[in-house]
């Protein structure tokens, strides 16, 4: 157990944080499942814009690495364009 008032603090903080952190990555995970599961073209293409969002704004709080930010958001904008 930590003995400083600091870190008793940052530990708690720390869980919030992780807490927070597990649910918007879920809720992004569950969006782009969602997204992909999709035939419609036209969904699709009204989803992606709200997904790509998310998936910037995990990886501008460094929850995933940018780079895998970028890959999903290519990977889904590729399955939207060959939707018919």
């Amino acid at each position: 157990m930590a003995n400083h008032k600091s870190s008793i603090k940052r530990i708690r903080s720390n869980d919030a944080k992780r807490v927070e952190n597990r649910y918007y990555a879920k809720t992004t995970r569950n969006a782009v499942k969602a997204l992909r599961t999709l035939t419609n073209k036209k969904e699709a293409q009204d989803l992606f814009p709200k997904v790509s969002s998310m998936l910037d704004k995990l990886a501008k709080k460094s929850v995933i690495h940018k780079n895998k930010a970028g890959n999903l958001k290519s990977k889904l904008a590729k399955k939207i364009a060959t939707l018919k």
